[in-house]
């Protein structure tokens, strides 16, 4: 099963959750469940993501079907709906699944974020393979196919820009709640974003240094070791056999500056979202929170490339 795929099913297990938690079947009162309204808009947000998984392939609904069956939001309407959902693998080998989230709090909220979390971090397991596929095509001497595939790592880029406005239904008072048992659950932690990020180039010095890179220390060593390729490496080792010029280059440069562009956008709005959750608080991987995530908009993916590429902002 895809990273992709997998992500949908994490997903729609929040639609469950909410299902369930709204006929009262898998948790109790005082656990501070949102009113309809904010259970509607967070389950939209979800359904457009699982749809856009989901592409009208395997057990479940097609993309176009799941949206249309959100009308109402209220707890007979969930559970019609959930009969609509993706269904995970019926093998011993899935029996796990319903215990990959172990909230460690009471509040109803911890759920769903646990499960955005997960389904962020398939997300980048999946940009990270069709990075280190676009790697693949540059050394094979193919830039049309390495352009292909850095515009896949945008199309997951676009996805997760949708989990954001899902955590964005979450009250904020109810994350500085349970966020001081989750440490060790956030982006700074995420070995995945890290080895997409080192598979574009090796970070500069003063990034591999900071808590980003030694919070995951095996990524670290990976994008330290000699024999760590990159696309930056990839790309210019051909650019300088082949020369500049072509249409297949100017196709690549604008899917590279595609790719940084998305990547930005992404950063910046999860510095938005953490102004309104945390405020002037420090993050929960240590950081210093919004000051920490303000400073990451400096980064670059491809920093050693000659490509005009946006700004931070």
């Amino acid at each position: 099963m895809s990273a992709d795929r997998m992500s949908a099913l994490l997903m729609a297990d929040v639609v469950r959750f909410e299902a369930g938690a709204a006929g009262g079947s898998r948790e109790g009162p005082g656990r501070g469940r949102p009113g309809t309204e904010t259970v509607s808009t967070r389950l939209r947000h979800t359904l457009r993501f699982i749809a856009q998984g989901v592409g009208g392939s395997g057990s479940g609904p097609g993309a176009g079907d799941l949206p249309s069956r959100l009308d109402g939001g209220g707890g007979s309407r969930l559970e019609d709906l959930v009969g609509h959902l993706p269904r995970r693998p019926a093998t011993d080998a899935w029996a796990w699944f319903d215990v990959t989230v172990q909230p460690v709090y009471v509040l109803h909220d911890e759920y769903f974020f646990i499960r955005v979390l997960q389904a962020h971090e398939m997300l980048f397991t999946a940009m990270a393979e069709h990075v280190k596929s676009a790697v693949s095509a540059l050394r094979e001497g193919h830039p049309e196919e390495c352009a292909e595939r850095i515009d896949d790592a945008v199309a997951m880029f676009e996805r997760a820009a949708g989990l954001f406005r899902v955590v964005a239904t979450m009250r904020a008072e109810h994350f500085s709640t349970f966020r001081h048992y989750t440490q060790g659950a956030s982006a700074i932690q995420s070995e995945q974003y890290k080895r997409f990020e080192s598979l574009c180039g090796v970070p500069q010095a003063s990034r591999l240094h900071s808590t980003a890179f030694t919070s995951v220390p095996a990524v670290r060593a990976e994008a330290q070791a000699p024999g760590h390729d990159t696309v930056t490496r990839a790309y210019l080792d051909l650019r300088h056999e082949r020369g500049p010029g072509g249409a297949a280059w100017s196709r690549l440069d604008a899917a590279l500056g595609r790719l940084e562009s998305r990547h930005q956008r992404w950063k910046s709005a999860h510095r938005g979202l953490a102004a309104r959750m945390l405020g002037g608080a420090h993050g929960s991987g240590y950081t210093d929170g919004v000051p920490y995530l303000t400073g990451a908009l400096e980064n670059r993916l491809f920093w050693q490339l000659p490509l005009s590429l946006p700004l931070p902002r």
